[in-house]
């Protein structure tokens, strides 16, 4: 019953599918040719009802209901519906396509695990396959109209030799009402784990692998029986049919070639037949049979699946597969690329335009000039670049993407990003800023520290500067956000003003993290107030508070953004 067509349509050229055109089974033709006379039959007479039958008057009134109709037609969203419906059935069509039950790997186990080469042996393994096959007929059996009119009856099935009178006699002894298609899986179950105890099946690996795949095939019979039982909604099917059919009910009116003598718009032109209303029913009615073709592929249309050429086909190749392939092997000799590295099978005279040399990667056809391909000795100058690209994310990002060069910055020329006021006392700056009982010697050390507004930044190395996107390694988080609450808590301030001076900086710190606002607003009502007043941050850690944002962070993200707590809390003390 399928309609395949792959071979005409393997080379893409000049008419490759309008040679399909004139194919008539399986064609569009064939399903619409009925209902496209019978549109043309009713327009026709519309048009001689309203040529030769009607009077002056009522043309008038024929004329003023056709335009209605043409103006209001377009009203409905034939467009809109039956394109969502076709590719929701055409889904579902090719899902069910996916869960035919091949037998083919469960065969293969069993010829390979299901050792023996004594009469029983080979009945157990010919068994087991029946008993799968024969679970795939009766699921065929309920859902395909073709397989049911081949075997109407279970006497059917033990003629055709799928199943055996004492078989049929323990299906029907079954006090079961439903489908017992899965009836044959489980004597399979049973068989299998006979020829186990036998010792037929070497291991209880072999055994797990064949009764996986015997139910990876039960799965996809399931998944056959669900189709067939969950369609799809049947209001959506009404729906998409009243809304096709009612809108060339329509045009039947509405699409008439009224009298150019009245000065209708687009009425200029007098036509027997529409053309392109006639392609518009074509094209829409078309889309809607395809639908009805594809929505029960267990047919007998032209394009629904063979399931009778199924169950012939899995039948033959799995009893092939466990009875006259087992240890069914040629002669093993050596192959004719023996004493050769590198194998080429020869091609044929019309092949050889098709042999292409191997493919080994796009980038390999990058020419470079010599004397770019040089190593460059300076590591030092090469991160002063990246510093300065890191420095200026936007900007960097932007003359990579200009194709600018970056400019070479030098150390000395770096801006700090916070300064701290003049005469401000040093209590007030962050305690990881500035080691406690003294500077540290970096090379800088102005006779007056507190005079100088760019100490304690420019004085640091370059990864305790803020802004960096690097981190001193010895130093937890934890403990870094520690010194961060104490700073915040030593201060001889109102608790309200520390508290709002805390609440803005979890607000700050969220949006570096880059938090909604929804999100932060269920992490900002911290109970500072006791924490505040018992000096326990980690009561604070242990609550469900910001923290448990920035927690599951990688390390280098932490620092960084502990690195924007730092410099927020120097400017809050400084404020």
């Amino acid at each position: 019953m399928t309609v395949t067509y792959s071979r005409c349509v393997a080379d893409a050229g000049l008419g490759t599918f309008s040679r399909l055109l004139l194919r008539w089974k399986g064609s569009i033709y064939k399903l619409l040719y009925r209902e496209l006379i019978l549109f043309t039959v009713l327009y026709c007479f519309f048009s001689w009802l309203y040529r030769f039958v009607l009077n002056e008057q009522q043309k008038r009134q024929f004329e003023n209901l056709s335009m209605y109709c043409d103006r209001y037609a377009e009203l409905i969203p034939v467009s809109f519906v039956l394109g969502f419906y076709v590719t929701l059935v055409v889904s579902r069509w090719w899902g069910q396509f996916e869960s035919v039950p091949w037998p083919d790997r469960l065969a293969a186990l069993v010829g390979a695990h299901v050792r023996g080469v004594d009469e029983n042996a080979l009945l157990t393994r010919r068994t087991l396959m029946r008993y799968a096959n024969l679970s795939g007929a009766l699921i065929y059996r309920s859902v395909s109209t073709a397989v049911y009119k081949r075997f109407p009856t279970m006497e059917h099935l033990v003629q055709a030799g799928l199943m055996t009178q004492e078989e049929l006699r323990h299906l029907e002894a079954l006090p079961s009402p439903h489908n017992k298609f899965w009836v044959p899986c489980m004597w399979f179950v049973n068989l299998a784990l006979r020829a186990r105890t036998e010792g037929r099946i070497n291991n209880d690996v072999a055994l797990t692998a064949i009764l996986a795949e015997l139910n990876s095939l039960r799965t996809k019979c399931m998944k056959l029986y669900g189709y067939d039982w969950i369609s799809l909604p049947l209001v959506y099917t009404q729906v998409v049919t009243v809304a096709v059919y009612s809108f060339f009910l329509a045009c039947l009116i509405g699409r008439q070639f009224l009298d150019p003598a009245q000065g209708y718009p687009g009425h200029d032109q007098d036509f027997y037949l529409p053309v392109f209303t006639l392609l518009q029913f074509f094209f829409y009615v078309g889309w809607l049979k395809v639908a009805e073709q594809l929505i029960n592929p267990f047919g007998e249309d032209d394009d629904d699946f063979e399931t009778n050429w199924l169950v012939d086909r899995n039948l033959q190749v799995s009893l092939l597969s466990v009875d006259e392939m087992y240890d069914s092997l040629p002669v093993v000799e050596r192959d004719k690329y023996w004493n050769e590295s590198e194998p080429q099978p020869p091609y044929t005279a019309a092949s050889a335009e098709h042999r292409k040399p191997s493919f080994m990667g796009s980038a390999l056809d990058i020419s470079m000039p010599k004397e770019d391909m040089e190593f460059q000795p300076n590591l030092e100058q090469i991160k002063e670049h990246e510093e300065a690209s890191y420095s200026t994310p936007l900007l960097g990002g932007l003359g990579r993407l200009l194709g600018v060069q970056s400019p070479s910055f030098p150390r000395s020329s770096r801006v700090p990003l916070l300064r701290r006021r003049p005469g401000a006392p040093l209590s007030r700056i962050p305690p990881y800023l500035h080691p406690a009982g003294g500077a540290r010697n970096h090379g800088r050390h102005p006779a007056h520290p507190d005079q100088d507004p760019d100490y304690h930044f420019s004085s640091m190395p370059l990864y305790e500067r803020p802004g960096f996107y690097s981190c001193p390694p010895e130093t937890s988080f934890e403990n870094l956000l520690f010194q961060c609450f104490s700073d915040i808590t030593s201060e001889n301030v109102h608790q309200d003003v520390c508290i709002d001076k805390f609440n803005f900086l979890v607000h700050l710190v969220g949006c570096s993290a880059g938090l909604s606002s929804v999100h932060l607003g269920r992490y900002a009502h911290l109970d500072i107030t006791k924490t505040l007043e018992n000096k326990d941050f980690q009561m604070a850690c242990n609550t469900h508070t910001w923290w448990h944002v920035i927690t599951p962070l990688n390390r280098s993200m932490k620092h960084l953004y502990f690195h924007h707590i730092l410099s927020i809390i120097n400017y809050l003390n400084i404020i």
